[in-house]
């Protein structure tokens, strides 16, 4: 068959909500990875999937920007925010998503919740937000806070805050677990500290002994909503 008749095969196949990385990678497979990747790429590819190899690449190319070739990025902007955490983890007792009395079709939740967690700016975000305002009428309270997740994920993330546990009013962040990390030399770490030390009664810090050795932590109380605590970071390193 030619290539053509393959790929529209592959889209036959792969109907389904969420296929477009299934259908993705078969046209990777019809037509070869190419240069870059080469055959034996390819095959741990499609091994692992696309996502997770796409996410070590940049794991890996950002580790070499910061060790063997952190010479040649020197002269970069230096005024431009870091985000030291790749990936910020979020347990909490909120209600946090779309109501089905909000959005009653699964798929479509589905989908709209796929395109969030693709959202790297605030821009696109409140484009987002308009978009859905225009189809499904206010968001209602979950949904809102569920957009503002969004932002204290990347809040947290400039603050190397690998993890935040939000339960009973309160918050706990967990620092970056790298005890080497430049972050801890970083001028938002030492915006963090003196914030705490003007503030003891609205924040504190802790050590803690885990499995994976000792963590450093900040703590808030009074953490009524992901807003609240939104506004409570960023009067931290605001300061």
């Amino acid at each position: 068959a030619s290539d053509a008749q393959k790929r529209i095969n592959a889209i036959a196949q792969f109907s389904e909500l969420g296929a477009g990385i299934h259908i993705a990678m078969k046209d990777l497979e019809i037509r070869g990875a190419g240069d870059l990747l080469g055959g034996e790429q390819s095959g741990f590819i499609n091994e692992i999937g696309f996502e997770t190899y796409q996410k070590i690449l940049e794991e890996a190319i950002e580790e070499l920007k910061e060790n063997e070739f952190k010479t040649l990025f020197e002269d970069q902007d230096k005024s431009l925010e870091k985000n030291y955490v790749k990936e910020v983890q979020i347990d909490t007792d909120f209600e946090i998503l779309f109501p089905d009395d909000y959005i009653n079709i699964v798929n479509e939740r589905l989908v709209l919740y796929n395109e969030l967690s693709a959202i790297k700016d605030e821009e696109t975000l409140m484009q987002f937000q308009k978009n859905l305002e225009d189809r499904f009428g206010k968001i209602p309270p979950e949904g809102e806070e569920l957009l503002s997740t969004l932002r204290l994920k990347w809040l947290a993330s400039k603050m190397g805050l690998e993890r935040l546990i939000i339960k009973n009013k309160k918050c706990v962040g967990y620092f970056l677990s790298d005890q080497q990390s430049d972050f801890y030399q970083s001028p938002v770490f030492n915006q963090i500290l003196l914030g705490v030390q003007k503030q003891p009664k609205k924040y504190s810090m802790k050590e803690k002994q885990t499995r994976n050795g000792l963590r450093l932590l900040l703590v808030l109380d009074q953490v009524h909503t992901v807003e609240r605590l939104l506004e409570q970071l960023n009067n931290l390193v605001s300061n």
